[in-house]
């Protein structure tokens, strides 16, 4: 049975951090890229942060510095540190696999769990 569960989200004033996980199951996140979406109110998802089986990561321009993500392949999780909150990182945060770690508007090749909310306050 596919299935991602993120967790972590909260509300967080600007400056601070979070960490956000992702359980996955196996036949999702076994040899395949994985990553963080971002849906801000109004907007489409994106993809802000990547990263391949192998440890190659990507990053949006906008969130350089301050995410970081990485992975644990032996419990199939995936995680976001977020650094230096700011008010625009405001968004339900969502993992999934995509099609092209380079690409901000990249599909995803799984169904979407529930995602989890991320409050920055100004």
């Amino acid at each position: 049975q596919v299935h991602l569960v993120e967790s972590g989200g909260g509300l967080v004033q600007a400056g601070g951090s979070l960490r956000l996980s992702c359980a996955a199951s196996r036949s999702i996140f076994s040899g395949n890229p994985m990553g963080w979406y971002r849906q801000a109110p109004g907007n489409q998802r994106e993809l802000v942060a990547a990263i391949t089986s192998g440890g190659t990561t990507n990053y949006a321009d906008s969130v350089k510095g301050r995410f970081t993500i990485s992975r644990d392949n032996a419990k199939n999780t995936l995680y976001l540190q977020i650094d230096s909150l700011k008010p625009e990182d405001t968004g339900v945060y969502y993992c999934n696999a995509p099609w092209d770690i380079y690409s901000r508007a990249s599909g995803a090749r799984w169904t979407w769990g529930q995602g989890t909310q991320v409050t920055v306050s100004s």
